[in-house]
């Protein structure tokens, strides 16, 4: 598939959530299947794009992973404006981070678009023996919400696939291929126009990293 193909309809998908749950490090598990055992913490947005083939449909995903500090917050909100799948990640053996699931689905809720797909992710499933977020606990919350629900291990790679594949793509695939394909042209211009608007991400034929990360210690070998 040919990642410089300006003509294929095009997906964002942004990760936000608290620091150190792992949305980094399911961005790379997912995007080339490789996990870093030093912690290097997200500043500001980290980016990436790559195509897909979901069902015999070309599409370009574009990975938005978002620094979790609450110094970051602020770049979010434009990022949130026109993403067609929100994932909030948080960690299932750190209890704080899955109580303020709420409070970064509320900084979501009065700017994402009505056809959003919003997927709540419990990483870190290779942590069992630390667990402090029941899988039944997140599985209701997800349900009130209506959001889609997976828990996953970075670290192993247990439920990327799934999380991806049998969840998010399926819900891509009816926004985008399921309807009038005129409906698709006149959201990928629309998107454009916005992009523009706000100055938007310059996107490369490689792996993009527009903002350079850091690198650190003692975080259990996941990154933000």
């Amino acid at each position: 598939m040919d990642d410089n193909d300006d003509n294929l309809p095009y997906c964002k998908i942004i990760f936000i959530g608290d620091p150190s749950v792992g949305k980094s490090s399911i961005l790379s598990r997912f995007y080339d299947d490789k996990f870093d055992l030093e912690y290097q913490p997200t500043i500001g947005l980290d980016f990436q794009h790559k195509s897909y083939e979901i069902n015999g449909h070309t599409i370009k995903l574009y990975l938005y992973d978002t620094a979790g500090q609450e110094k970051f917050k602020s770049l979010i909100p434009m990022y949130i404006r026109d993403a067609n799948v929100i994932l909030i990640v948080y960690d299932i053996s750190v209890k704080e981070s899955f109580i303020h699931v709420e409070q970064w689905f509320k900084e979501t809720e009065d700017l994402k678009r009505k056809d959003a797909i919003l997927v709540l992710v419990g990483n870190k499933k290779d942590l069992e023996e630390n667990r402090q977020i029941t899988i039944k606990e997140a599985e209701d919350y997800a349900a009130h919400k209506g959001f889609l629900f997976k828990e996953v291990s970075a670290k192993s790679g247990e439920g990327i696939e799934e999380l991806f594949y049998s969840q998010i793509f399926q819900e891509i695939e009816k926004i985008f291929f399921i309807g009038d394909s005129n409906e698709i042209d006149d959201k990928n211009e629309k998107d454009n126009n916005n992009e523009k608007s706000r100055g938007g991400v310059k996107l490369d034929d490689e792996k993009n990293k527009n903002t350079p990360k850091k690198g650190g210690c003692c975080g259990g070998g996941y990154k933000n």
